[in-house]
C-alpha cells in the first residue's frame, strides 16, 4: 500500500466520484486491521490521529505504526 499525498488522493477519488474512508488510530492492532479490510476491497484510507493520541504518544511511534 502505497502512501500518497492528500492532494494526489483526493484528487483521484473526485475524478472517480468515490469518498475515502478517514480512521482514527492509536494502536498496530486497530491500523493492521483497517489497512488488511482496504487492501482486500483496494479502497484508499486515511489514517489519522487525534489530539489525545498525540498527547500520550510520541511523534515517532505514530509515524512507525503507519510505516510497518
Amino acid at each position: 500500500m502505497a502512501l500518497v499525498t492528500s492532494t494526489e488522493m483526493f484528487k483521484k477519488a473526485y475524478n472517480g466520484g468515490y469518498a475515502i474512508g478517514a480512521f482514527n488510530v492509536n494502536n498496530m492492532e486497530i491500523v493492521q486491521g483497517i489497512t488488511e479490510a482496504c487492501r482486500e476491497e483496494k479502497a484508499p484510507v486515511i489514517l489519522q490521529v487525534s489530539k489525545g493520541a498525540r498527547a500520550y504518544a510520541n511523534h515517532t511511534y505514530l509515524v512507525k505504526l503507519v510505516e510497518s
